[in-house]
């Protein structure tokens, strides 16, 4: 068994704090899931991903935050596809997750996960107006060309999209927000993004469930952002968006969204082992 220490959606100018840190455990056969839910503790990342019969062009992943066991981690995939380039894997790896089969495509310094399929519903209004109430938000501070969504792909996550100037002042009330994720089961992030231009999107999420107070680069919610812009024709297609995040954080990130016509969706990052 051998504990890794990446950190993953480092931005493309050198910033010694970039990227959100994850851990990889690799040939992990011999842990229980108590045993990965401890050193994910241990280790206090949002994300520490365990691999399991690894080989050249496969392996199996589990994620676990500090509280719990969650369904698919974008970040700590990206971190876990470089772990495994630099051990001789790839090109493409076939990541099996509780989530279903996902392939990346790994080098030693960067990753494409293909995320799993994803379905945009409508926000239940009673949903709406707690989560606003949890985020100390307003209905005005809404954006109104791009309305709320419930995304469930990877992780089950409400999507939401606010004004200018919004994201900079934004402060959450920290136990609102875990005992509507506790009891909604949004194993997710909560992305509250800004719009900044045609392709680039700026955004911070709340992530109590995780164990912190805000995830400073989430590939999921990445993805299910794709997903969102696609599905409502806000975008024309095929394209090519860039999310900034992390940046309130101390961490600030960078993700690369491919958005296909049809077909799954991917999200592209920059990984190196802390201390590089």
């Amino acid at each position: 068994m051998e504990i890794l220490t990446f950190r993953a959606f480092t931005t493309v100018d050198p910033h010694p704090h970039s990227g959100n840190p994850a851990g990889v455990v690799v040939d992990a056969e011999a842990l229980s899931g108590a045993d990965m839910l401890a050193i994910a503790a241990e280790l206090g990342f949002s994300e520490t991903a365990f691999l399991t019969a690894v080989t050249p062009t496969s392996a199996r992943v589990r994620y676990f935050t500090p509280r719990d066991e969650i369904a698919f981690c974008g970040h700590a995939t990206i971190a876990s596809g470089v772990a495994l380039a630099r051990r001789g894997a790839g090109p493409v790896v076939a990541f099996e997750t509780n989530v279903g089969e996902v392939l990346v495509e790994v080098t030693p310094g960067a990753a494409t996960l293909a995320a799993v399929d994803t379905v945009v519903d409508t926000l239940a209004d009673e949903l709406l107006t707690e989560l606003l109430a949890a985020l100390r938000l307003s209905p005005s501070d809404l954006d109104p060309a791009l309305p709320a969504a419930f995304v469930r792909g990877g992780n089950p996550h409400p999507l939401l999209f606010v004004q200018a100037g919004v994201l900079t002042s934004l402060d959450h009330d920290d136990e609102a927000v875990l005992r509507l994720q506790d009891r909604e089961g949004w194993d997710g992030t909560i992305p509250i993004v800004h719009r900044l231009s045609a392709d680039r999107f700026a955004s911070r999420n709340p992530f109590p469930r995780g164990g912190i107070r805000e995830d400073p680069a989430t590939g999921s919610a990445a993805a299910g952002l794709g997903s969102y812009l696609r599905a409502g024709g806000h975008l024309a297609l095929p394209a090519v968006i860039e999310v900034e995040q992390g940046a309130a954080t101390g961490r600030p990130s960078l993700i690369t969204v491919e958005i296909p016509l049809k077909g799954r969706v991917r999200v592209t990052g920059t990984a190196s082992e802390l201390g590089e």
